[in-house]
């Protein structure tokens, strides 16, 4: 170990109560594959996991630096001969003694460290560039010193979101908590395979956005209708602020959605009708340009005023100037009766943002009665209004009386992402989507998307997320398209992503000060969206009264017997 000055007995005892003791696990042996990386030598097989942190010390004007590295691969170098270890009759430890090889781990191992740097409270992780000299020393990092420099913010403080624990330390002793600022305003994505808890993991990000140490406004589009549990929040003590806040819990079950149908614009009803030809295609859009020119845009109209701009588009004139219908108009009034017939799309009933949106509430918006095409529409309505709500409101053009004012910051989790924003296949959502995370962060509005398919999600969204949540995952197709979407200093930590377990989640990008392995707290509130159990279900189907009430509906009806009379006198 390097020396250090001589100091007075108070002090030293003063300084070895307030730093835990070092861990010396290896010396450096020089440099690695790259400029930003070194190999050590150890013998200590038990703490040198890939993901775990490390440090090298260097001597600067005013202090010694700790330049913090994380462990990214490692290699059997040197161990006992192969023939020790082929009879299991024999201890290779017994071996060894036998021979004088006296040193307690025989195995020898050379590991790589990726440097992350020296932490500045007020600049962050800063890379000296310096690499460690050959023979210097290797440090365990002590759980105190990792909480401190891995989190943007402490658990529990404004603006945090306690997420778990650091995965390769004891539960509790690294608690990873994310920053809120960043998280919702660079947006973010979790991407999983199925079953690897990436809607549970949602669930604790929802939760911790409406504690009260944060008091969010959320929305979430929910097609499987999973977060309905979510509704529990309303009477957990967790949840209860000093000052009486509760958050408040609006579930919208289809029944309830309700998009005015003059906020649609051409594309949203071209998705939602049938197979259309080029020319009514150019009818209705004829049509669509008419009703909007009507007062400059603000009349609000329905479907009986679309057809009859249809009517009005669609006229011909003859030979002789004589105006006719044309043949057109009659087959688009069926489409369109059609569309009139949605129970989501009405004249004057709306989900406007001050329904959705407020302060310390969350609103689920479930989904999972409704079809993809008119899912695609009704989200993209609530997206674009959202959007220029958050817009006008920022710029002063709203004024505090309109449906669309929104004067606070908004948060929006999309569940199934890929289906709104899919890589090659057209989508009302994805234009929306793409605008939102380019220009949302000077707004106010940010989003998170989940997908299990992140092979499937449009790369331009995908790249815009600037924290990422990534659990197991085992296609390959998938774990390609992560290469290009997660920021270079978590990629050594793709390499687990297929031995990644339930609740295991790599955590990068701006909501973390470096890239994390990251084992998911508890939640609060129940799970809505565990995968059933087939069997159990199976086993209940023969239980005694399920088969006895199935003989009773099946056994048939036995006629009263009528009695025999004659002239109304019995003759039995």
């Amino acid at each position: 170990m390097m020396k250090t000055p001589d100091m007075s007995m108070a002090t030293k005892a003063s300084f070895s109560a307030a730093t835990p003791p070092s861990k010396v696990i290896g010396t450096v042996k020089g440099p690695g594959e790259n400029g930003n990386q070194y190999v050590f030598i150890t013998a200590d097989n038990q703490q040198v996991k890939i993901g775990e942190f490390v440090y090298y010390r260097v001597p600067s004007d005013r202090k010694t630096l700790q330049i913090l590295g994380k462990i990214s691969e490692r290699q059997l170098i040197d161990h006992l001969p192969d023939r020790i270890f082929a009879d299991t009759e024999i201890s290779p430890e017994a071996i060894a003694a036998l021979v004088g090889f006296a040193y307690t781990n025989p195995e020898i191992y050379e590991v790589a460290v990726d440097v992350i740097g020296h932490f500045d409270s007020a600049l962050g992780f800063i890379n000296p560039r310096k690499a460690p000299d050959p023979g210097s020393k290797v440090y365990l990092a002590d759980d105190e010193t990792l909480q401190r420099v891995l989190n943007r913010k402490q658990p529990g403080e404004i603006g945090a979101v306690h997420i778990g624990h650091l995965l390769l330390r004891d539960e509790g002793a690294v608690n990873v908590a994310l920053d809120v600022k960043e998280l919702v305003s660079t947006h973010m994505a979790i991407l999983a395979g199925t079953g690897s808890g990436k809607s549970y993991t949602a669930g604790v990000l929802i939760e911790e956005l409406l504690r009260p140490y944060n008091r969010a406004a959320v929305l979430i589009f929910d097609p499987h209708g999973e977060y309905d549990t979510l509704a529990q929040m309303q009477d957990h003590p967790a949840f209860q602020g000093e000052d009486g806040y509760l958050p408040k819990v609006n579930v919208l079950k289809p029944d309830h959605i309700r998009i005015r149908m003059s906020s649609l614009d051409y594309s949203d009803i071209l998705a939602l009708l049938p197979e259309m030809s080029d020319r009514q295609q150019s009818i209705l859009n004829k049509a669509f340009n008419l009703i909007r020119r009507h007062k400059r845009g603000e009349y609000r109209w329905d479907i009986q005023d679309l057809i009859a701009a249809v009517y009005e588009a669609d006229k011909q004139t003859d030979e002789e100037g004589n105006e006719k219908a044309g043949s057109s108009a009659p087959a688009l009034e069926w489409k369109l009766e059609r569309l009139a017939r949605s129970p989501y799309f009405h004249a004057f009933e709306h989900l406007a943002p001050k329904d959705l949106f407020e302060p310390g509430q969350v609103t689920v918006v479930q989904m999972n009665e409704i079809s993809q095409e008119e899912q695609q529409v009704i989200c993209a309505a609530i997206l674009r209004q959202t959007n220029q709500a958050r817009m006008g409101t920022q710029k002063e053009q709203i004024l505090s009386e309109d449906e669309n004012y929104l004067p606070y910051p908004v948060f929006i989790l999309l569940e199934e992402a890929h289906r709104f924003a899919p890589a090659h296949e057209p989508s009302r959502c994805k234009a929306v989507i793409r605008t939102i995370l380019s220009e949302g962060r000077k707004f106010g509005l940010g989003v998170g998307l989940i997908t299990q398919r992140p092979g499937k999600l449009d790369a331009d969204v995908l790249s815009q997320c600037m924290s990422q949540f990534i659990m197991r995952i085992v296609n390959p197709v998938d774990q390609e398209s992560l290469k290009y979407g997660v920021e270079a200093a978590g990629r050594d930590l793709l390499k687990e992503l297929p031995a990644l377990t339930k609740g295991q989640v790599i955590i990068a990008g701006a909501c973390i000060n470096t890239p994390v392995l990251c084992k998911v707290r508890h939640r609060l509130t129940t799970h809505g969206g565990d995968t059933l159990n087939a069997p159990e279900l199976w086993q209940k189907h023969f239980e005694s009264y399920r088969v006895q009430s199935r003989a009773a509906q099946k056994a048939p009806l036995t006629e009263r017997k009528r009695p025999q009379t004659f002239r109304g006198v019995s003759i039995e």
